[in-house]
């Protein structure tokens, strides 16, 4: 049996957006810039994405722009945001939990002479509101916070964040990245107070190599690309047609039926957590008190600490039962430092190393999270053992 709960590191695409991609690839392939059939042809696709997502967010078409994938619209909306307005100020402000593509991109700035403070957050891993007014100041020009978090599936109030940072400075940009809140959430950036939002096609059951960046229609923003002039000359270079058709279907798809798929993700995760607890020496990480199911955080995220195993040993373990997981971040996987939001969140650390990272997708079945437990609870003694000897 094949189990795969590697979810928020990339999901698999749906058959029916590769079959939509196929068809752009190998019929309708023409460059959206030529003025000929074929590139009115591929134009058209690129017009029915940008109203796909701007009526799920609920803006503005015009508001809507694509990119290579999280990481370039995280980027592009941080550094576009200081390079416009430096003049009004050089303070930007974002959490010490935020994915490498935000946080390089803030120790970047900071090289450039721009401040940035870096919010704590709680054991639950959520930033408090009373920490981000005492960080406001008037020179505050941009505040970047993720939506939820990649490791531990906690949200963010990102709402009353906005609320909050409009009222101390209006000129404030606000940027959120979603690229694992995207598909999983209502994310209204207008009521919000969201100026910037980030979204990544392969988060979505969608290709790799795809972003989408919402961009208030007042905000202005430094490009980052230079080229062509393509998408009002913010983000130059010849579009990923296929790519951002096959994105816009997947999140078509996934808003579609949102409600029914969030409550069996929901019902998943509270299984599989109810199932962990049963385990000896494990520890759910992110709980809130007094939601022993996961209530209140992402419904497809669950990271344990399993006491005494080392989490590269259990994943391979797991794999060798078909079984694929993740020990965290698999942007920072491969680097031997210990997972910065396990530390910003106080894990203990002999448990730094063996924590495992297991997340859903809407593909995900009930009978393969029983496979999975049924094999931790095999699988666990035997590795325990091993450790001690």
């Amino acid at each position: 049996m094949e189990v795969y709960l590697d979810n928020s590191a990339t999901t698999r695409v749906f058959t029916e957006v590769a079959q939509y991609m196929t068809q752009i690839m190998c019929q309708d392939y023409g460059n959206p810039s030529s003025l000929h059939k074929k590139g009115l042809e591929a134009e058209q696709y690129l017009r029915y994405a940008k109203e796909i997502f701007a009526k799920i967010l609920k803006v503005n078409e015009k508001e809507i722009y694509f990119t290579s994938g999280g990481t370039e619209s995280d980027n592009m909306a941080i550094r576009g945001v200081a390079m416009s307005y430096q003049r009004q100020g050089r303070h930007l402000i974002t959490t010490r939990i935020e994915h490498p593509a935000v946080l390089q991109t803030m120790r970047f700035l900071e090289e450039q002479g721009f401040r940035v403070t870096y919010l704590p957050v709680d054991a639950f891993g959520r930033i408090s509101l009373e920490d981000l007014q005492r960080a406001m100041s008037g020179d505050t020009i941009l505040v970047s916070i993720m939506h939820t978090n990649n490791e531990i599936g906690s949200l963010q109030p990102i709402a009353e964040a906005g609320a909050l940072i409009k009222r101390m400075n209006p000129n404030t940009r606000f940027h959120v990245d979603a690229v694992q809140g995207f598909g999983k959430a209502r994310i209204y950036p207008k009521k919000m107070n969201i100026d910037l939002l980030s979204a990544s096609g392969h988060k979505i059951h969608a290709s790799k190599g795809v972003g989408m960046l919402y961009v208030d229609e007042r905000t202005r923003l430094a490009p980052i690309v230079f080229g062509g002039g393509q998408q009002g000359n913010l983000r130059s270079g010849t579009e990923n047609v296929p790519g951002i058709a096959g994105m816009a279907k997947a999140a078509e798809m996934l808003y579609r039926d949102l409600d029914e798929d969030l409550r069996r993700l929901e019902e998943c995760k509270s299984y599989f957590i109810r199932g962990i607890g049963e385990l000896e020496g494990t520890r759910i990480n992110g709980l809130l008190p007094g939601y022993p199911r996961g209530e209140g955080t992402a419904p497809h995220v669950v990271s344990v600490s399993f006491r005494g195993v080392r989490s590269e040993v259990l994943l391979h373990a797991l794999e060798e039962k078909g079984i694929y997981v993740s020990a965290g971040s698999a942007c920072s996987a491969r680097k031997p430092q210990p997972s910065a939001t396990l530390r910003a969140i106080g894990v203990d650390k002999a448990l730094l190393e063996s924590t495992i990272r297991f997340s859903f997708s809407v593909l995900t079945t009930r009978e393969e999270l029983e496979y999975t437990l049924e094999t931790l609870e095999k699988l666990l003694p035997q590795l325990r053992r091993y450790t001690r000897q």
